[in-house]
């Protein structure tokens, strides 16, 4: 089961992200959660302390470790094959929710400096995690679209796109599965977050049906998210009663179900 969790900036893709790992750790999996996103906000919504979480060095900016991997030496020389399996025991954090999480880091695009040694790491890293090992792996991806172009979610199972009503933010999703389908990943589903009324989901849906997209789940606005947000407490500690949670893991059973199909 690897999952990635991508959508436009605001709609709530890392809440979608650490309630589907959650989801799989209650459910019996051992799972790891990797925050891609250059401004990693996960660590604080799987419940890590605020402590804690500073003292999380992505693993593109932990200058030992690269030197470590790659050997990097004069001249920009660096070694392109290392082993990558041990730094998930070294450096992964755990969390309340008895998820591990990993922090990336970014991937930088073609043309800035994509192959540079902490670069060639993170490629690696990624790629061992979701084609190598055996637990859940679910990725908070970048906002927007521009993390297709450099690869970070290739080969994964599932590409969830997350939105809420708007225009902008249903047509980032469109773009997203057809991104994804470009890199092979076949199986891309909608999460409709933040819906207020029937109207809205109405509206998502028939966005979803023209775009030949499938909607996995749908999860209403819930002041406690935002209360729990603003608090910097997990809200799958704070509000795990709330109706928000209870429908992020209603989807969770939905995306187990497609996975054993």
């Amino acid at each position: 089961m690897k999952v990635a969790v991508s959508g436009k900036g605001g709609v709530g893709k890392t809440f979608v992200a650490a309630g589907i790992a959650h989801f799989l750790a209650k459910n019996g999996f051992k799972v790891l959660a990797i925050d891609a996103d250059p401004t990693p906000n996960l660590a604080f919504t799987l419940g890590i302390s605020r402590e804690e979480a500073s003292e999380i060095v992505p693993v593109s900016e932990n200058h030992e470790l690269i030197k470590e991997k790659t050997g990097m030496g004069f001249g920009g020389v660096y070694r392109l094959s290392f082993t990558v399996d041990d730094i998930v025991r070294n450096f992964s954090t755990p969390s309340p929710l008895g998820v591990n999480l990993l922090v990336m880091g970014t991937v930088r695009s073609a043309g800035t400096g994509c192959m540079c040694p902490a670069n060639a790491v993170v490629r690696a890293l990624l790629r061992h995690l979701i084609v190598e090992r055996d637990e859940a792996v679910v990725i908070d991806m970048e906002a927007g679209i521009e993390h297709f172009g450099r690869g970070t979610a290739k080969h994964v199972n599932f590409m969830i796109g997350v939105t809420d009503s708007s225009l902008k933010s249903l047509e980032t999703v469109r773009k997203i599965s057809s991104l994804a389908s470009e890199m092979g990943i076949s199986r891309t589903f909608i999460v409709g977050n933040k819906v207020v009324s029937e109207k809205e989901k109405e509206g998502i849906s028939m966005f979803a049906s023209q775009s030949d997209l499938e909607v996995l789940g749908w999860i209403p606005y819930d002041e406690k998210i935002l209360d729990s947000d603003r608090l910097g407490e997990s809200p799958f500690i704070y509000a795990k009663e709330s109706s928000a949670v209870q429908a992020l893991m209603e989807i969770g059973k939905m995306l187990l179900a497609r996975a054993s199909a």
